[in-house]
Parts: structure tokens; sequence; C-alpha cells
């Protein structure tokens, strides 16, 4: 379907894209994942035929499109803040475009209809823009974007202008809709929990570059490097050198750790490494085991619905995160156990 083929920009003479390539295939929803600079509302308008890049190519079956005007191009691009016209009613926002078509009145109508069937507001069908709640506008926003069925949907940040309990209650909504149009879309966002929940595959952009591009599982289970872990939320860090090669084992300043890491093969012995320890993985333990232990006093208990996210403080400088199924109790002193299968090692580049 959609090719994109080493896309270069630059932005005030600075590199902006720099050789970004991917493809979106059919009925797929791909996310671009990345943070505010990292190119992904230009690489959506040079898609869409508003901006060209200095270098490469946008291919839609085969064919490139650098000829091919915005407008003849059939994509549906949504911007964050919406764009509806706060003085024309739900109706008239959704059959705007169809009417710059050239569109029959009949026509307009059956249509308007049934996207507005799609994204269940029919029954805002003549009330005013100013009148719907932000999740209201959002879906009168898609309707209109899929009215003149696009042969390519694009999203960029369609949740960020709301609130956060909201964004979290359209997430799934938002996620099934696309999927019952079985439009391609590429949807972009900064926000890594509303990547996993939206997408079939994940490309993290980063200074330009696609760093990497997987399915929301494989990314969360093995980033491809330090950065973009980091980015992921991983942020339970600790520095360390190898001591021996097979089995894997790292010493570090909360004592020696075996690693069942399958992303780094080549590591040497004393060559330095960063863990990065999943929170899932971590438990406390009564008994005293030889390795993989470290000590830590409980500093913050955060609630979130079935189970328990604990700080603890492990020394003066290092917070690591866990899940639990329990609270503990502030200040609480323990051995905590982190499994050598949930955690990441990294080079130190």
């Amino acid at each position: 379907m959609l090719e994109v083929h080493e896309i270069y920009k630059e932005y005030e003479d600075k590199p902006l894209l720099q050789g970004v390539s991917f493809r979106v295939r059919k009925k797929e929803v791909v996310c671009l994942l990345g943070p505010s600079g990292s190119g992904k509302t230009t690489l959506l308008k040079i898609i869409a035929g508003l901006e060209g890049p200095e270098d490469g190519q946008i291919r839609w079956g085969g064919k490139d499109l650098v000829d091919i005007p915005a407008h003849r191009r059939r994509f549906g691009l949504m911007f964050q803040d919406y764009a509806l016209f706060p003085h024309l009613t739900v109706f008239e926002n959704v059959a705007f475009g169809l009417r710059m078509q050239g569109w029959t009145k009949e026509r307009i109508d059956n249509r308007v209809e049934q996207v507005l069937k799609m994204v269940r507001m029919f029954d805002f069908i003549k009330r005013g823009i100013t009148d719907l709640s932000g999740g209201e506008q959002q879906r009168v926003a898609l309707a209109r974007t899929i009215a003149p069925d696009p042969k390519l949907l694009m999203l960029d940040e369609p949740l960020g202008a709301l609130d956060r309990s909201l964004r979290d209650q359209l997430m799934d909504e938002l996620r099934s809709l696309l999927r019952s149009f079985s439009i391609p879309t590429i949807y972009v966002t900064h926000d890594q929990e509303e990547a996993f929940a939206i997408a079939d595959r994940v490309i993290v952009l980063h200074g330009g570059i696609v760093e990497q591009d997987e399915s929301a599982v494989a990314l969360y289970k093995n980033p491809v490097n330090l950065w973009v872990a980091s980015f992921l939320g991983f942020d339970n860090q600790v520095a360390g050198r190898v001591i021996l090669e097979h089995p894997l084992r790292i010493r570090t300043e909360l004592g020696e750790f075996r690693v069942d890491c399958r992303n780094v093969t080549d590591l040497h012995l004393d060559e330095s490494v960063v863990l990065v320890f999943r929170p899932e993985g971590i438990e406390y333990k009564g008994e005293s085991v030889e390795k993989n232990q470290f000590y830590g006093a409980v500093e913050d208990i955060l609630f979130r619905g079935g189970r328990f996210i604990i700080k603890l403080r492990c020394n003066k400088k290092m917070v690591f995160s866990f899940y639990s199924k329990r609270a503990l109790n502030i200040g609480e002193k323990m051995n905590f156990y982190i499994y050598p299968k949930d955690i990441m090692c990294f080079k130190v580049q």
C-alpha cells in the first residue's frame, strides 16, 4: 500500500528527517511514536502532499506520488485541534468537504448519515459544534475525515487535546472505530500507552531517524537500545560491568546480577553496561538469595486500579518502581529480587 522511502527534510537549515523509511499495509494501524520535535507531524504533511521533502519518495501501490497534489491523493488527515467550523452544525461540518468535491445532495445526505452512525454521533446531527464535549468533537472530526472515503487515514495526536480521564476512556473506543473502518491508518502520538493501545505496529522516531519498527508487544519486550527503553518508561536503571560472559553476570553498586538477556550477544569481560529492570519482574523476598537481590526501603505507594506501584529507595540516588498486588508500608525495609529474564542489558555507547 503506502511506502515511505528515504525521506529527508530540513527545518531552519537543520536536519529534521534523516532517511525515514517504512510501509503501511492494507487495514494496518501504524503508530509514529516519538518526543516533540522528532518530525512526526512534518512526516504526515509530506505524506499528505502538504509539504515536500528535500529527498525521498512517497509511493502508493508502487506509484510515486511526487507530482500528485494533495487534493488528488485521497488521503484523510485529522489534526490535533480538529479544525471544526464552530459556526456550523455537526451535519454541515461533515458535509463541507463533500460539497467542495461536488457531491450531489442525496449522496452527501446518505454519506453523512452513514459516517455519523459509524462514530455514534448521528443523534447529534443538528447540534452546534460549541455544544459538544471534547470527545464528541473528536468523533465529528473523525467522521469528517473518513467521509470522502480516503485511501489512507492519518491522525495527528487525536487525543492530545483531551484530559487524561477522557483519553483513557476513548482509547479503546478509537481502536475499535479504526478497525471497523478497514482503512490503513497512520496514528501519531508521543504517548507510549496510547501507541500500545491503538497500533498494530509502532515506529519509534528520534533525532529524525527510525529507532525501531515493531509490533507493540515486541517493542515492549525488546527495546533496541537504552534510549528506546528510557522513552518507553523503563526508568529502573543501574550501571555495571561484565564479570562473567556465560552465563552473563553483571556487577553493580546494588550487587551482582545474573542476566538472561537476548538483546545483546557480544558482551566481553569488564565491558560497561546499563541494566534496566522491568517493574513487573521485581518481588520482595523475606529470605536472602545469592544473586539478583538488592536492598531498599519503601518511599512511596501509588494505587493504580488492581495494583500498587511501589517507589523503592535503593540508595541516596536510586529510586526504583515495581508493581505489587498489596500495599507495603512507607519506610519498610526489605530484600528485593529481580528475575534474570526481566533484566535488559545495554552496552554503554
